[in-house]
């Protein structure tokens, strides 16, 4: 079992003055020019995994770190979690230095992979974490109660956690780390190995928890996790900081101008693009919007679990096309 949220190596944080209370009470983690180079065992550079990141993360923000394989992601979150020591530079998290065990009493942290016991319950798993952090026995039986719920998993919390799917295994994974309540979650890459649906209702739990006022870190190299929950976001590659930002700015391309409109006629279309071209611009496409695969899967899912039988067969697709073909051909026998 992993015990990684309590293992942590303590060092007397510095005293704050009141002045720098209050500019460091909007932030609930800052690093400071924070690298980190692991060595081998004769203490040779190996590898550098992180060169001199500046980040800050708000209260009440899902803050995205964002980046493939070996960018850095989760030394970042370990170095916070006081898991490593930063061969340079600084974690502040909650004002205290990270190596300072007592700040985490208010994270929670989900691992990329969940160290859980296979033979106990979710129901006992959630209690024995409680039991970690101290929590009476009517507090370990009504929060393990809200959890269970919260995550969706009532009709299955008295089954071994070895019958679980790999999505149920997250949420119950989800659910140990909110056990203490806490004001900062980490999560490690929260949708591996889900499918559509356990990745779309991973992110609503995500969402909710937002919600509820806390503050998220969401470690991903998904990049449709980190667009459709995270407010702000860290690009990082090869151990450096490339981008930082909103979603909504990052996304944003500046040079073209985006209308939607229903109801227009063919004509109303050239009329337009008649009009754009006598101010000087380009019309680079008239066309209609298209959803993205993950709303297209969930819509058909829910669409088959509301009409079991029923096959959705979209307007434009050669099936319809050749359907109406057929109901001509059939109208000119007739």
């Amino acid at each position: 079992m992993s015990t990684e949220p309590n293992a942590a190596v303590a060092d007397a944080p510095q005293t704050a003055t009141p002045d720098s209370a209050d500019a460091s009470s909007s932030v609930v983690i800052e690093t400071r020019n924070l690298s980190k180079i692991y060595r081998d065992f004769w203490g040779r550079k190996k590898v550098h995994a992180l060169k001199s990141l500046d980040i800050e993360v708000r209260p009440g923000e899902i803050f995205g770190l964002l980046g493939p394989n070996g960018s850095g992601k989760s030394t970042t979150i370990k170095l916070i979690l006081g898991l490593l020591f930063p061969t340079s530079g600084r974690v502040l998290v909650f004002d205290q230095d990270a190596s300072e065990t007592s700040k985490n009493e208010r994270i929670g942290y989900l691992p990329e992979e969940s160290y859980l016991y296979k033979f106990l319950t979710a129901d006992e798993t959630l209690d024995f974490y409680g039991r970690l952090f101290d929590l009476s026995a009517s507090e370990r039986r009504d929060r393990v109660s809200q959890l269970i719920e919260m995550v969706g998993l009532q009709g299955a919390k008295h089954r071994q956690l070895k019958e679980y799917s790999k999505g149920m295994t997250r949420r119950v994974g989800l659910a140990q780390a909110l056990i203490n309540d806490p004001d900062l979650i980490l999560l490690d890459e929260p949708t591996t190995g889900l499918d559509p649906i356990g990745t779309r209702e991973m992110k609503d739990l995500i969402l909710g928890l937002r919600d509820q006022g806390k503050t998220v870190l969401l470690c991903s190299h998904q990049l449709a996790d980190v667009q459709d929950v995270c407010d702000r976001v860290a690009i990082l590659h090869q151990g450096e900081l490339k981008e930082l930002g909103r979603v909504s700015d990052l996304l944003k391309v500046q040079d073209v101008t985006e209308v939607h409109a229903t109801g227009l006629s063919d004509a109303a279309k050239t009329e337009i693009a008649d009009v754009i071209a006598r101010h000087g611009g380009t019309v680079q496409s008239i066309d209609n919007p298209t959803a993205t695969m993950e709303d297209l899967f969930l819509n058909i899912v829910r669409e088959s679990e509301a009409r079991p039988g029923a096959r959705r067969v979209s307007q434009g697709s050669d099936a319809a096309s050749a359907n109406d073909g057929s109901s001509d051909s059939d109208g000119g026998q007739a």
